[in-house]
């Protein structure tokens, strides 16, 4: 059959257009990350201060053939003071005494302790204590522009599998997600910093932070003041996914959001061989865990990653009993609140519906007031321009990556949400020395040709961004 060349193209112009506006009402757009900034802040579990938060940073990426000179020049220094054998040899043993002796959340008295030693000889001004065992260090003018590097310094509760020469001697306490090395790194900053002090046009802040594993390390630093006066912020984390030396990054959102829950399913116990006198909170549990995965699948966009996981399940041990309660748990995250606390407000929904399905009873804890939800760690889009500049200035193009989202979670997280920020990532993935397993791992390895690198990366962004805002 044939048709006419303008009836065909009027025909196919009316498909397109129907094709357009049906697209249009039916693509539900992912929220920006500043509208999302804003729900997190009028939601649970963040309360701020009613007053407002430090404005964003000038705009001056258009720099004088001067200032992009001085930036050269100043890349090419600090790389050269980091890398100088006794430095090295240096960081290698703060890190190893740190190793040494790991420390969980809010204990990290020692760890402190040998940061403060170090700031005293380099004759750094600090304040301690904020949120119990951290610093809050700082160099240069003392006046505007503030801009602040952080780093972590808690252990976790692992017993450590890998064996060298500095292996934890801590029974059941390991640094297993590279800690240690964020503190060497950053007192190594402060160490290049304080000898260019007088190059400096503003005042670098330096966060030692306790408890990132524990979820309210940053919360407490921010309650003691840690980002007063602060404009900008900084923070690395060392991977095993990149070869040592890589840093990556990305603009917008870098890691998820992040929460846990508790749910207690009750009925009333019984034998098993009387089904019919117990009101069954088995049975009630396990539609709620089904009922749970279609949240995701079902609800949500699928261009808007999220994840829920039920990862506990127990309703005690006797074989021949009902029992009256059971408890499941597990975690969910997403990149935006919005999403997230969509997903909050569905598993407390569908797990107190299901158990009422089956005549039982639901209480469900998201452990709120343990601060144990994270909001999504956002990268600002200038602060991670800046990021990746001074990267590729100081270690060369082929030695950034962009990376891609991770549902991993920073509590890093609770300092973007108030100021401009940037997190970055630093390889640490070496073959040779066995550096290839993640983090969190009883085996978990740093090659340690990454601390001159990671001190000269926090000590060159700190610097620039004073030159390029000061």
């Amino acid at each position: 059959m044939k048709i006419h060349n303008s009836a065909f193209s009027s025909a196919i112009l009316f498909i397109l257009i129907i094709l357009r506006y049906s697209a249009l009402s039916l693509a539900e757009q992912i929220p920006s990350a500043a509208y999302d900034r804003v729900l997190f802040s009028e939601r649970r579990c963040f309360h701020r201060e009613n007053k407002e938060t430090a404005s964003p940073c000038k705009n001056n990426t258009q720099l004088g053939s001067a200032a992009v000179a001085e930036c050269e020049v100043c890349s090419e220094a600090v790389l050269s003071l980091a890398q100088r054998p006794e430095t090295v040899e240096w960081l290698k043993r703060i890190r190893r005494k740190i190793h040494e002796n790991p420390e969980l959340a809010f204990e990290e008295t020692e760890t402190s302790g040998l940061i403060r030693e170090e700031l005293d000889l380099m004759e750094v001004s600090y304040r301690y204590p904020l949120a119990k065992t951290g610093i809050r260090a700082w160099i240069g003018t003392g006046g505007p522009p503030f801009v602040a590097i952080r780093a972590d310094m808690d252990a976790l509760p692992i017993q450590e599998a890998a064996e060298w020469e500095y292996k934890s001697k801590v029974p059941g306490k390991m640094h297993a997600c590279g800690h240690d090395a964020h503190v060497a790194m950053l007192t190594g900053a402060a160490k290049i910093l304080k000898t260019r002090e007088h190059l400096l046009k503003g005042t670098v802040i330096l966060l030692f932070q306790p408890a990132e594993e524990a979820g309210n390390g940053a919360k407490r630093m921010m309650q003691d003041g840690a980002l007063e006066d602060v404009e900008a912020i900084f923070a690395a984390h060392v991977s095993h996914e990149h070869p040592t030396g890589i840093i990556g990054s990305r603009p917008g959102p870098l890691l998820a959001g992040c929460g846990f829950f508790r749910a207690v399913i009750s009925g009333k116990k019984a034998f098993a061989a009387n089904p019919h006198h117990s009101v069954d909170p088995v049975l009630a549990a396990s539609a709620a865990v089904i009922s749970i995965q279609g949240i995701v699948s079902r609800e949500s966009n699928p261009l808007d990653s999220q994840v829920v996981s039920v990862t506990s399940f127990n309703g005690g041990n006797n074989l021949d009993m009902i029992p009256d309660t059971v408890v499941i748990g597990g975690t969910f995250r997403a990149f935006s609140n919005t999403s997230f606390y969509q997903l909050l407000e569905r598993i407390e929904q569908v797990i107190v519906e299901q158990a009422s399905v089956y005549r039982c009873s639901a209480e469900v804890d998201f452990f709120e007031k343990e601060y144990t939800i994270y909001p999504p760690t956002v990268n600002d889009d200038r602060m991670y321009e800046h990021v990746k500049k001074v990267s590729i200035d100081l270690l060369g193009q082929k030695n950034f990556r962009v990376v891609p989202p991770m549902m991993g979670a920073e509590d890093f997280s609770f300092y973007s949400e108030v100021v401009p920020s940037a997190f970055f990532y630093i390889g640490i993935r070496n073959e040779t020395l066995g550096s290839t397993h993640t983090g969190h791992s009883p085996y978990f390895m740093i090659d340690e040709d990454v601390l001159p690198i990671g001190a000269a990366a926090h000590a060159t962004i700190a610097e620039r961004y004073l030159i390029e805002h000061g």
